[in-house]
């Protein structure tokens, strides 16, 4: 098991540094640092935290370029363990120089290239360790690491694209419910002594506004903490019970707007990379028992599951699909044709693509709807309170009139 260990060391310009990095023992720590030009001072063996601040994976965009990097060197005929010693020297200290040192490490070691990854579970996932064995056994690793390549890419951009939507609305929620809580909390209680003193009849909207104001003033702390402890709550719940689970996913799916969009962004991620495992040699079962962890969603996990049981009984894979009814027709269709052709991973990349542009207009859309309705919320929101502030002030002024 590794050890993170606190380390001065000097390199060969007589520069020190200290740093973090995780080692076997002492003699793995010293090999490390020997082959980041390191020679060890000293070092402290740091106890392990109930909390880990530091990540110890690395982003999305440096295993894009690993597995970009990786393919080109392959393709033009340089070994695994050579390719990996010349990224190792042009990248920086951190987190990737060590993964790559330790890549190397456990080749030299003897272990192939998917082993060694295997090492690494909190950068590689089953997906990418799997292929990266099918494309050792079958002499196509390079193909292999170019199509990973490109499906990473492609799942950052739909992440990026579907992220999108969400910055500017919760910048303008936050902003609302804060001017919306200062006014209620803090001013509106400053007039209602000026309201009530001007005599007659409070008028029905006004009154809803001083109860409102009253409540927040009095609860605000119920208003904002129930809301936070109910997620946490059902947030635990969910990780520990699997039917709480399945119960608030599906409700995600059934939900306006982004009941649809979580389905089609699943559905997208689901279809290319299971058209990259089969294209690969990777047999259907095998393709979709791996499948049941891409997907982020409980409902549409147990759908594979079921999916894959009923094809190991002997159904047809697009029967098996339609049995479950949770897929839309359109994947359905798709499905049996590419069975029917024997081109069932153009049939799931055509999915893909299909839902992939669905995903990126449905997003595109709802972007450029959310700034008048939120406009609309807040003008909203602000012409109750003036008017009914102003209505009896109005109403007053008439009758002295």
């Amino acid at each position: 098991m590794s050890v993170l260990y606190k380390y001065k060391a000097i390199d060969n310009n007589g520069k020190v540094r200290n740093d973090r990095i995780e080692a076997d023992n002492l003699l793995d720590l010293e090999k490390r640092l020997s082959g980041m030009g390191l020679d060890l001072i000293n070092y402290q063996e740091k106890k392990p935290s109930l909390i880990n601040f530091k990540s110890k994976g690395i982003s999305r965009k440096e295993l894009i370029n690993f597995t970009f990097q990786m393919q080109q060197l392959t393709k033009s005929g340089v070994s695994i363990l050579d390719g990996l010693g010349d990224l190792k020297d042009s990248v920086p200290d951190g987190r990737m120089k060590e993964m790559l040192m330790g890549l190397s490490d456990e080749i030299q070691g003897g272990k192939t290239f998917s082993g060694a990854l295997a090492e690494f579970p909190e950068i590689f996932d089953s997906v990418y360790i799997t292929l990266v064995q099918v494309g050792e056994e079958s002499g196509r690793i390079s193909e292999v690491l170019h199509d990973m390549a490109e499906t990473l890419k492609w799942h950052d951009e739909l992440i990026a694209h579907t992220k999108k939507i969400m910055i500017y609305p919760a910048i303008v929620t936050v902003v609302i419910i804060g001017v919306v809580s200062y006014l209620m909390i803090a001013l509106v209680p400053e007039l209602i002594p000026f309201i009530k003193d001007l005599g007659g009849e409070i008028p029905i909207h006004t009154r809803a506004l001083l109860a409102t104001s009253s409540f927040l003033g009095n609860y605000w702390y119920l208003v904002f903490g129930v809301p936070i402890f109910l997620f946490i709550v059902t947030t635990q719940l969910a990780k520990r019970k699997p039917k709480v689970r399945m119960f608030i996913d599906r409700i995600k799916l059934r939900l306006y707007i982004f009941g649809p969009l979580t389905l089609k962004t699943n559905l997208a991620r689901f279809a290319n990379y299971f058209a990259m495992m089969y294209a690969s040699g990777i047999t259907v079962l095998d393709g979709l028992k791996i499948s049941e962890m891409l997907v982020n969603n409980a409902v549409l996990t147990q759908s594979i599951r079921d999916v894959r049981e009923r094809i190991a009984d002997g159904g047809q894979i697009s029967e098996s699909f339609d049995a479950v009814d949770v897929y839309p027709p359109l994947v359905i269709r798709m499905l049996k044709v590419g069975e029917n052709t024997g081109n069932l991973d153009e049939a799931l990349l055509n999915i893909s693509y299909f839902y992939n542009r669905e995903v990126k207009e449905s997003v595109d859309k709802m972007e450029a709807a959310m700034t008048p309705v939120l406009t609309i919320i807040l003008g909203g929101i602000m012409l109750w309170i003036m008017s009914a502030v102003l209505g009896p002030i109005y109403d007053s002024l008439s009758k002295i009139q």
